[in-house]
């Protein structure tokens, strides 16, 4: 499996497993499917200029993860990791690890990023569990950080890796 930055030509492939995260894993993401779905390959296609990580395993796409530098002025040594999915299959093959690695190798070479932050639902051990195994900390629980339309609330660790 190769990890490289989605592409344009990746939109749809995007779409779709955007769509699977959120069906799969509706408590670990702000956005809805509902609201999703609503939304064009335009949409999509705009994103991109984030820097999103991929991987594909048999032409398929099984995992992504974005990272965001800030753009404040007085935040600028700061960047985010979101929208980490990875689909059930590339779970058991570390694809999540492999992206994280990527996104924090990515991070270490561009001048004047020194932490990345993240969010996780606190039910969700797995990926907390691999947070901490890449040296994430955890540094505050948000309490009811989410809440869904059938008033289900969840909360959420904000973690912090220190370059």
């Amino acid at each position: 499996m190769i990890i490289r930055l989605l592409e344009e030509s990746d939109t749809i492939a995007y779409r779709g497993l955007r769509l699977e995260a959120l069906q799969d894993s509706p408590d670990a993401f702000a956005t809805t499917y509902e609201d999703e779905i609503k939304k064009s390959l335009e949409d999509y296609r705009d994103r991109l200029s984030r820097k999103d990580f991929c991987t594909f395993d048999d032409g398929q796409l099984v995992g992504v993860v974005s990272l965001i530098r800030e753009q404040a002025r007085k935040l600028r040594h700061r960047s985010s990791i979101v929208a980490m999915y990875v689909t059930p299959e590339g779970r058991r093959k570390r694809v999540g690890k492999n992206l994280m690695q990527s996104a924090i190798q990515y991070a270490k070479q561009i001048e004047g990023i020194e932490q990345i932050y993240l969010s996780v639902v606190t039910t969700n051990t797995a990926a907390i569990k691999l947070y901490h195994s890449l040296g994430f900390e955890i540094f505050g629980t948000e309490k009811r950080a989410l809440k869904s339309s059938d008033s289900t609330y969840w909360d959420e660790y904000h973690m912090v890796l220190y370059l």
